[in-house]
């Protein structure tokens, strides 16, 4: 049985210090995902650009990379959104910019764009890399959402494709499912007993989820499950941080309002202080 939802995987190409770090990136991905890549560049078409990809991407042909170039002029977040759509891609690599002065990484307002309108899954890469940086430790999230059975098999996918030996489910818990005023002993007992009933809930909750992946996805892994009481979206970025997971995986958000972009929630708080590499999932 085979989970990939990988099946075509795409990256805005630009000339810039990055491009050979960010298209090994994708390549290694579209070889470990037996993908087919499609590298699309907002401009005009040239023999020139084609042989400088070609000669970049030449190390790959060993490995029977499967690439294909699109050229297109126009705004850069139309163009990547409507080849994204006509290519059918399902997975799209995007670079996030690190602000030095803060010591913070966020995205770019182009990939801020393309990451809330993009139908398909996206992967925000922070650090891309010439060679390989091996990845270790995968954090996903576990809220309760009609979505997050996909993005927990899927994570597991993708753990077992990049060798990743680790996995902590993230659990986030609203603070107010265990909200109790403690003025003495007592209430605090009770506070804790609460506490824990939810934990304890919410892990197997998880452990059903698990029990329906092949298990040739979930053998030879350490799997953690975390419970954490705290705001969405920041506790787990938090924790994919202080953790030093190598990459976080969460649900899409629904399609963004005004008021959503104006009072940050979820995903918004991961899109302005990107914690490590982020693969949010349709």
């Amino acid at each position: 049985m085979t989970l990939n939802p990988f099946k075509s995987i795409g990256i805005g190409v630009a000339y810039s210090p990055n491009l050979k770090a960010n298209l090994f990136e994708a390549a290694r991905l579209s070889v470990f995902f037996e993908s087919k890549l499609f590298l699309i560049h907002v401009g005009e078409e040239s023999e020139d650009k084609i042989n400088m990809l070609s000669v970049i991407l030449k190390s790959f042909e060993k490995d029977k990379l499967d690439y294909e170039v699109v050229f297109k002029q126009g705004n850069p977040v139309d163009v990547i959104l409507s080849i994204s759509e006509e290519k059918k891609i399902d997975l799209l690599i995007l670079g996030a910019v690190q602000r030095e002065r803060f010591l913070k990484y966020y995205v770019g307002s182009i990939a801020r764009k393309i990451t809330r309108q993009a139908n398909c899954s996206v992967l925000l890469l922070i650090k891309p890399s010439v060679e390989r940086v091996p990845c270790q430790h995968i954090v996903v999230n576990g809220l309760k959402d009609p979505r997050t059975e996909h993005t927990i098999t899927s994570a597991f996918y993708v753990a077992e494709q990049l060798n990743a030996k680790k996995l902590t489910i993230v659990e986030e818990i609203n603070r107010d499912q265990a909200e109790i005023n403690v003025d003495d002993d007592k209430s605090l007992r009770r506070a804790n007993i609460i506490k824990e009933r939810i934990k304890l809930r919410e892990n197997s909750r998880i452990k059903e989820i698990i029990s329906h992946i092949p298990e040739i996805y979930t053998k030879n892994k350490t799997i953690k499950l975390q419970p954490i009481f705290g705001k969405k979206g920041y506790s787990i970025g938090h924790y994919a941080q202080i953790s030093r997971a190598d990459l976080l995986i969460m649900n899409a958000p629904s399609k963004m309002t005004f008021w959503d972009r104006l009072f940050p929630h979820d995903i918004e708080h991961i899109l302005t202080e990107l914690p490590t590499d982020v693969l949010i999932l349709q």
